[in-house]
């Protein structure tokens, strides 16, 4: 049997469970959690009873513990995909390829990915629309429209929309973009990382002036410094953005010969190609630890040599068993099958022997340790070739001229020009943060402990809010061992009292043996100076790592841990609340929608449920006899109907609805001009939510005098003078 904390508990019956329709237990125990994983991954092999053995093993110690979409989707026989997220397509600098990839991004978000998207593709802000006659509207703009998509879809499961928007340095908006989130709701499902090329590093130490260019014309020269200033000031004040070192990720990228990287997934531990995926595991180096607290302590070099490979033929077989919301995202994994097993528990594993992190003994145990687990990964991947076949896209010459595969010793290079490898790239480390606590509270990836108990704030099925104390795996172990009033060693060291610098040194010291990237933040005291704070990317830079992503406490962004000892706030939630039960009868009402374009009515159907005493929304359903609309109203019902039945309040829905304008003009309707038909469906919506109580009745604006969002920019700016819609920010103009 299994014995799990009461957190452990708690994430797996609320994340990883298997539960039918009516929300009762499929998966009795954490057991049958684990044989359903490792049965399902084991379906491809020749002896399937035999490899679900040995997975079943492996994850049972917790020694190897796969991302959370396998855990929570392999053999569950649902729409689901068992990768946790994508790179998708590269956007066009159209109008129907942005909305393509838009529809795309819904999809995939819908079956449980996060999203990453370069949108340096699109023109910039007031750059002219050949054959339309207008300007456009940049890239931030359609970042918007992404942002209201990822709030209205929540995932499969309990897992809420991720995503990932970078920008490359040079683009004309860029500035624009760093300073995207300064205001605190601004695009909030987003996380931002700034593409910094090798040239603008250059051109920073060397204080020279830098161009921002698209399509061949240069749109500003500013001095590189100013720049680099600008994304240093912002993420002091707001954490956003991070910084990709691209080039670097190109150069040293396995598939430099068949691919082109602009993006990552949305933590940045997986730089990705267009519709790139995600393939994650963590070997738990916590678990591996011999003799802990002594002179003796180490780790576990066989239990590693058991585990290393078959955690790499687990990840190889999620490419074949799983689902993909698109054909490209299969025929992309399955072509080069990338993998990224990476590790978890490395800040607990280094207290169990004695060495503080960020220390040069810890330092020297992280190189080690990773370096065997490089070395296990490569070997049982060449394996893994020899009875199934190389990667279809491996190409001996380019792939073994590599700039990281130069680095493995002269043995696996000749196996893989003999054999080939399975897997094109195989090592990266990812953020751990609930399958970590699944594993009894060790450190998430090769982050230092966060503390050594902290409290969560769970919200409960019933709604109630629940406070529960999290002890650090190695501090709960010193306890058992020592007594409760032990004094800690100093190798208890959490990321409250380490030095930003210690993050960078191990961060650095983990990129040598990772072919992929890194998923790591680094914790900065909120008294750090602005020119300390921006030495630390520079460090970063010169140190070899591929990305840099900090953490200052400040007013826009906030955390859902908190240290036992620091007083609770309203943003220490983790929602892991699962939808609300269907009753067999609801009451509801229809609404009748005519929109100029359309030859025929749209039928709007919301019905709702009644809690405590109140009624709120819980569905929605869309019909019209004109078939033009139905994919996109499917999809909208589909969406929005999850989101109602996750309670709340979901009065966000009304505001992004009907804060979409149509590029081509909105319409008059009842008098008013509406900007968009989705606009007119959030209308019908707002109007129902107030029918029921569930808002509060607008007031209404003297006629003439409120501000409307103007069709053309799309800012609040739109007034209605004297017969005529005029916008005081643009040249918007109709009457009628």
């Amino acid at each position: 049997m299994i014995t799990l904390a009461a957190i452990s508990q708690q994430i797996w019956d609320m994340k990883y469970r298997l539960k039918a329709a009516d929300g009762s237990p499929v998966d009795k125990t954490i057991e049958d959690t684990l044989h359903r994983v490792a049965n399902a991954l084991a379906e491809q092999e020749k002896k399937p009873e035999y490899w679900a053995s040995r997975f079943y093993t492996a994850m049972a110690g917790f020694h190897f513990i796969p991302a959370g979409r396998i855990l929570a989707g392999a053999g569950t026989m649902r729409n689901v995909t068992l990768f946790n997220c994508f790179v998708m397509g590269t956007i066009p600098d159209d109008i129907s390829g942005i909305f393509e990839q838009l529809q795309q991004a819904a999809l995939t978000m819908q079956q449980g990915g996060g999203i990453g998207y370069d949108f340096s593709t699109l023109r910039p802000a007031g750059a002219p629309v050949r054959g339309v006659g207008a300007d456009a509207a940049g890239p931030l703009s359609f970042m918007d429209v992404w942002d209201a998509m990822c709030r209205t879809i929540v995932s499969a499961g309990t897992r809420r929309g991720a995503m990932m928007a970078t920008m490359r340095c040079d683009h004309p908006d860029i500035e624009a973009f760093i300073a995207a989130k300064r205001q605190p709701e601004k695009l909030r499902m987003f996380n931002l990382s700034v593409l910094v090329t090798d040239g603008f590093m250059h051109a920073v130490r060397e204080d020279a002036d830098w161009q921002l260019r698209f399509d061949g014309t240069v749109h500003k020269t500013l001095p590189a410094r100013k720049l680099w200033d600008a994304i240093m000031r912002a993420t002091y004040a707001y954490a956003e953005p991070g910084v990709v070192f691209i080039d670097r990720i190109n150069q040293r990228n396995n598939l430099h010969y068949c691919e082109d990287i602009a993006a990552t997934n949305p933590c940045g531990e997986q730089p990705l190609p267009p519709y790139g995926a995600c393939d994650l595991g963590s070997i738990n180096l916590a678990r591996m630890i011999e003799a802990p607290f002594s002179p003796a302590a180490r780790l576990d070099m066989a239990a590693l040599a058991r585990v290393v490979p078959v955690a790499v033929r687990m990840l190889d077989n999620v490419i074949d068993i799983s689902g993909f919301p698109l054909d490209r995202q299969r025929h992309e994994a399955r072509a080069k099958r990338r993998i990224g097993l990476g590790v978890t528990g490395l800040g607990d594993a280094l207290i169990l022997c004695g060495a503080r992190y960020g220390s040069a003994d810890a330092v020297r145990l992280t190189e080690q340790w990773l370096a065997a687990i490089r070395q296990l990964a490569y070997r049982a991947s060449i394996s893994l070739a020899k009875e199934k076949g190389a990667f279809p896209l491996f190409d001996a010459q380019p792939y073994l001229a590599g700039e990281t595969v130069r680095t493995l010793d002269a043995a696996l290079l000749g196996a893989i020009a003999e054999h080939g490898i399975r897997n094109a790239l195989v090592t990266s480390i990812a953020p751990t943060g609930t399958i970590s606590l699944l594993a009894g509270n060790v450190s998430s990836g090769i982050e230092p402990v966060f503390s050594h108990s902290h409290i969560r704030r769970v919200t409960m099925p019933d709604g109630a809010l629940r406070d529960i104390k999290a002890v650090d795996y190695a501090t709960a172990l010193y306890r058992r061992m020592f007594g409760e009033t032990a004094a800690l060693p100093d190798a208890f060291v959490d990321a409250q009292n380490l030095q930003p610098g210690n993050h960078i040194v191990m961060q650095a010291a983990a990129q040598k043996y990772i072919d992929s990237s890194i998923s790591k933040t680094i914790n900065v005291p909120a008294d750090t100076p602005f020119e300390s704070f921006s030495a630390l990317y520079l460090h970063a830079y010169e140190t070899g790592c591929k990305g840099c992503t900090t953490y200052r406490p400040n007013d826009v962004t906030g955390a859902v841990l908190r240290p036992d000892d620091a007083p609770a706030s309203g943003s220490d939630i983790v929602y892991m609340t699962p939808p609300l039960d269907r009753p067999e009868a609801l009451p509801g009402r229809t609404y009748k929608l005519r929109w100029p374009e359309s030859d025929h009515a749209i039928y709007i159907t919301l019905n709702d449920i009644e809690r405590a005493g109140r009624r709120l929304p819980f569905e929605v359903f869309i019909n019209s006899k004109n078939m033009e609309h139905y994919a996109w109203t499917v999809a909208l019902t589909r969406m929005i109907s999850a989101v109602f039945r996750r309670g709340g309040d979901v009065s966000f829905v009304v505001e992004e609805l009907k804060a979409v304008f149509d590029p081509r003009g909105g319409q008059w309707v009842d008098g008013q001009y509406i900007p968009s038909l989705l606009a007119a469906i959030g209308g019908v919506i707002e109007r129902h939510m107030t029918a029921i109580g569930f808002l509060a009745a607008p007031v209404a604006a003297p006629s003439g005098t409120g501000p409307r969002q103007c069709p053309k920019c799309g800012g609040l700016s739109l007034l209605h003078q004297e017969g005529c819609d005029s916008c005081t920010a643009c040249d918007y103009s109709r009457c009628g």
